[in-house]
């Protein structure tokens, strides 16, 4: 007996129907609908008989699906349905009671927490991989000098390793972003039923502890429709992605021949089909177009719940590809950029000759000024002259003679010149968080110590 005296359109079928894609929940809602059925008998709801018999079933479906042996039949609204349909198949009527104490509302919601909390570790996890490898590397790099840009202008010469630190924090945030997620996905709304609770006294705490959330949601109408911590996780993708996206784009300079800074494994590169002799950074490329598809699918999401009115409603269920999508493709871009960056390959030489271009030093001569008292936006006048000066003759603020010095900036003496020996670029920036290597030094001991508390989280 149905409410409805017509069938479904095929056309409603074709918008209505997800199984098509929240397949992939299938092995989340196994687990809640054993520890739901597990819940159903110590309440006395189930017999110890009939617990048993669903537990078989359960598991021969679990099976079923493990193996790719699993059938959807042209009726299965979604995986939920499917699993359902087919468990009662298996074990017979008694497969029916399992729904009793829940909606499908609550049991979706469930399931993509337990999803969403899944994922949101595995990001975390491919991040501090990454993390690692970029603390590896800049301790490789430890005191290879290359000029630091601003407006992709030569600006100041940092230490290569501080440059690759400069990705390790940001991705120290994208990790914790993903930590926030977890736990903003660890309040269980199973219990909730369509909107209003169940009209049973349910052991809630119990299945919790058994599908190890941490709470319980104490509202039954926000349960269901709760969705925040989808936006967490998309919210934290989208930032990843485009941290990863200016990952991307700098390696992308850096093995170009203008830059020549760096060369990118060859198993993340590809050729050309007409040019024999190129190199593409596909990989590094395609870092940079990840991270709008990732924030689309955020903006997408945001209006799908934008302006919802509560409880539940069928839009709730575009949800999922959003997710998922996202679920993969971030996870697409972390893998590949470890692979880079594990094997990229630096120009030493190349990088150095960068950094020696004496106009990086101009900073550094107007703060010998403004020790000597002169105040700072004078000092920077002066000196900005002293750059004109020797861009009109073709030659090198060094080259300048000391006449020409004592015409420009009475102010300065033969310090200038000393100021003007590379090393001391570097190693004058002795600020907290600065590029002198005392100070990378400090990063690299604090990354260490972050990336052991890291992985303690996962042992």
């Amino acid at each position: 007996m149905s409410r409805f005296a017509d069938p479904q359109d095929p056309r409603f079928r074709a918008i209505n129907t997800s199984i098509g894609f929240d397949y992939r929940l299938a092995p989340h809602d196994l687990d809640q609908s054993l520890a739901h059925a597990r819940m159903l008998a110590r309440v006395g709801i189930l017999d110890e008989d009939e617990l048993a018999q669903l537990e078989r079933g359960l598991a021969d479906v679990r099976s079923e699906i493990e193996d790719g042996r699993f059938e959807v039949n042209a009726d299965d609204e979604d995986i939920h349905m499917a699993i359902e349909r087919r468990l009662t198949e298996i074990v017979g009527p008694v497969g029916g009671k399992l729904h009793t104490a829940r909606s499908r509302n609550d049991q979706v919601a469930t399931d993509i927490a337990l999803f969403v909390h899944e994922r949101a570790h595995v990001a975390r996890k491919m991040i501090c991989e990454l993390m690692g490898l970029l603390a590896q590397r800049a301790e490789e790099h430890l005191d290879w000098p290359m000029p630091g840009y601003t407006h992709l202008q030569r600006a100041q010469p940092v230490y290569l390793s501080h440059h690759l630190m400069a990705h390790f924090w940001r991705l120290r945030r994208d990790a914790q972003r993903f930590e926030f997620c977890a736990h903003q996905a660890q309040v269980m709304p199973l219990g909730s039923g369509a909107l209003a609770g169940v009209n049973f006294e349910t052991d809630r705490d119990g299945i919790a502890a058994e599908l190890g959330f941490t709470w319980v949601a104490p509202n039954s109408l926000d349960a269901v429709s709760n969705r925040d911590f989808v936006l967490d996780y998309l919210s934290a993708a989208a930032i990843c992605a485009t941290h990863l996206s200016q990952l991307g784009s700098e390696l992308v300079l850096w093995s170009s021949d203008e830059f020549a800074f760096c060369e990118l494994p060859d198993a993340f590169a590809s050729g050309s089909s007409i040019m024999p002799q190129k190199k593409n950074p596909d990989a590094a490329e395609l870092l940079r177009a990840k991270a709008p598809r990732i924030v689309a699918h955020l903006t997408a999401l945001h209006g799908v719940v934008h302006a919802l009115p509560l409880a539940y409603n069928k839009d709730l269920q575009e949800d999922k590809e959003h997710l998922f999508d996202t679920v993969d493709t971030i996870e697409l871009a972390l893998n590949a950029a470890s692979g880079m960056i594990d094997g990229v390959r630096f120009n030493r030489d190349r990088l150095a000759q960068a950094a020696g271009d004496q106009m990086l030093a101009a900073t550094d001569v107007a703060d010998l000024l403004v020790k000597r008292g002169v105040p700072f936006r004078q000092a920077h006048g002066v000196v900005a002259g002293l750059v004109r000066h020797s861009i009109e003759r073709g030659v090198a603020l060094s080259e300048l003679s000391e006449d020409e010095l004592a015409e420009l900036a009475p102010s300065l003496d033969s310090a200038y010149y000393d100021v003007l020996a590379q090393s001391s670029w570097l190693e004058s920036k002795v600020s907290a968080g600065g590029t002198a290597i005392g100070r990378v030094r400090e990063q690299l001991e604090y990354a260490r110590e972050i990336l052991e508390q890291q992985a303690s989280l996962t042992r």
